[in-house]
Parts: C-alpha cells; structure tokens; sequence
C-alpha cells in the first residue's frame, strides 16, 4: 500500500514509517517539522507542508495516489494548550478536518489517527478500558476527543472507516536506526529524567503525596515501536472491518515517577538530583489501559515490555545520536 503519514517526522511519527517500510509499504511523509526533525525522515519521501495549508494539501493529494492516511500532526503539550486553546483547536481540529475533506475529495477511505489517553479525563477506574467515560481536562484532550467524534460522523456520512489509536505513554527509541524522542521543550518524563543524567541537573518531581504506593503518579509506558506496529495492524483491520474504531495502546502495567527514575538510575549507573515540586494541576493519580481490545481484535501483542529495556533503548539512543 502506499500510505501518507502525516506528522512523520516526529517521535511516534518516524517510528511508524520506519515500520511501513519494514512491512513493504511505500511511505510518504507529511510535516511541516515545527516539532518534527528532517534528521527522523528515513523512510520515504519528505513533503515539507502544513495541514493548515488546504491549498498545499489538494497537490498533495491530487499529485498522488495514496491507499490510506495515518495521521499524528497535533500540538500536544498539554499545558500550553490551556493558556492558547485557540491554536490547539485550530491545529488539531481544524488541520484534521482539512486533511479529512483533501481525503475524501481524492477518495482515500481509510484513516488511522493518533489519538490519547487525555480523552477519558480523570479516570474512574484503576484500568481503563475503551468505554471509559470521556472527559477531557484539556483543550489538548478535547481536541483529539472532538476528532473522535468528527471520525464517527464521517463514517456515518461519507463511509470513511478510521481507527482512533489512544496512546498511553509512549516511551522508548529504535537507538539502532537512529531514532528518538526530542522534544523541544521535553515534557514528557523518560527523556526528562536521562537528559537530567546526562547533564547532572536537578529533576523536578511534581508531587509526592498522591495515593500511590510511593506519592508519585503511576503511568502506563509502552514502547514506541510496539505503539508503530498498532498503526500497521490497524491498517490492516480497517481492510476486513469497515466503520469507526477506537483502541487503547498501553502496556497494561503501571509503573511511578519513582519507579522511572529508580529505573534510569538503575540503567545509568548515575544518580538522579530530585527536586521536589508542587502538583500540577489536572495530573490524575493513575493512568493505566486496558490493551485488551487491541490485542483481541487487532491482533497486537507488546513484545517491549521491560521497563529496563524501554529506558535501556532511550538511554542508548541519547548517548549516541540524539538530534
């Protein structure tokens, strides 16, 4: 198949052409590398555009004949999108609905999108499975539900069968072909804690009286290239399954701020400099999926399940090549 991978050039991005690529698809990516890297671009041609961009977009699609979109283009530090909500939408809506409408125009029928775990909002459950109450905290969590909603309707209307990928953590890095995660800023807690290794700075902890065994927040961590396999087997499912789908990515296993930290320390060899800081707003005590579904109907088995070798993957990855 030949598939356009919007926002290819980012973390999860890159990984998932890497693996279209492994499986013999043909890639194009799509990024306008705001956030992405050129450097992650290594599997299939690169069009620098942007989703906001409808003029860009009809070439795109006009210009080539594509069998399915795979779509991770979002603004996503959740933060940020509280203080600009506006852009969050914009982007995350708006560029979705665009993508969308150049799809349908050149009769593209298959959608696989990047969704989250912010959707379901403060969880009422200890594992969370898929028809868990939705209740984003965030702008970032509403956009990415209202996709959701736009990709039920869609179908409904226009027959365009999706997939809504709802990542939990992702973590990780294919060090071995030279991809990671960098972000800029980096809020995201693994490569928060390395870079503090590897610089020997002190590392915020945000809360430790939660109702946790240790205080500090549990989080569900998959690894990147298990989350990039679940992109290809949706693809797949969407060929024998038409209609609007939504699946959990996450390991099923919880795991502390602490228990990241004890474990990169562990890896390391180093020790970390904690610094103590308030609670964030909005932070929920545990976040954690239930990945049956996934396994059940897409076939998706985590095969990166260690946290030592998740972190291992990180650590060898920032050492080595980081961007």
């Amino acid at each position: 198949m030949n598939i356009l991978v919007c926002g290819g050039a980012g973390y999860v991005g890159a990984h998932v052409a890497r693996e279209l690529h492994l499986r013999h698809h043909k890639v194009t990516v799509l990024d306008n590398l705001s956030t992405g890297h050129r450097e992650a671009v290594r599997w299939g041609q690169l069009i620098q555009a942007d989703i906001l961009d409808t003029n860009a977009l009809d070439s795109v699609f006009r210009e080539n004949t594509f069998d399915a979109v795979i779509h991770l283009c979002a603004r996503s530090i959740v933060s940020d999108s509280t203080t600009d909500p506006y852009g969050y939408y914009l982007n995350n809506v708006q560029g979705t609905l665009n993508v969308l409408r150049s799809m349908r125009a050149n009769g593209v029928g298959k959608f696989v999108f990047s969704s989250s775990a912010a959707v379901y909002g403060q969880p009422i459950s200890d594992v969370i499975h898929e028809d868990h109450p939705k209740n984003p905290l965030s702008p970032y969590g509403s956009s990415k539900w209202m996709v959701e909603q736009m990709l039920a309707d869609a179908w409904s209307a226009y027959g365009l069968s999706s997939a809504s990928l709802r990542y939990f953590n992702a973590a990780g890095a294919a060090h071995q072909d030279g991809i990671g995660e960098s972000h800029d800023p980096e809020t995201h807690l693994i490569p928060n804690v390395l870079r503090s290794l590897l610089a020997g700075t002190p590392l915020n902890v945000f809360g430790n009286g939660y109702p946790t065994p240790d205080g500090t927040c549990v989080r569900d961590y998959v690894h990147v290239e298990d989350l990039a396999s679940a992109h290809v087997l949706a693809l797949n499912y969407l060929d024998q399954n038409q209609g609007t789908h939504a699946f959990n990515l996450g390991s099923g296993t919880g795991f502390s701020v602490m228990d990241v930290i004890r474990t990169a320390e562990r890896v390391t060899g180093r020790q970390a400099r904690i610094s103590p800081r308030e609670p964030r707003a909005g932070d929920p005590a545990r976040l954690v999926a239930s990945n049956l579904l996934a396994r059940t109907r897409l076939g998706w088995n985590p095969s990166q399940q260690d946290l030592d070798e998740i972190v291992l993957s990180a650590w060898r990855w920032h050492q080595d090549t980081a961007y």
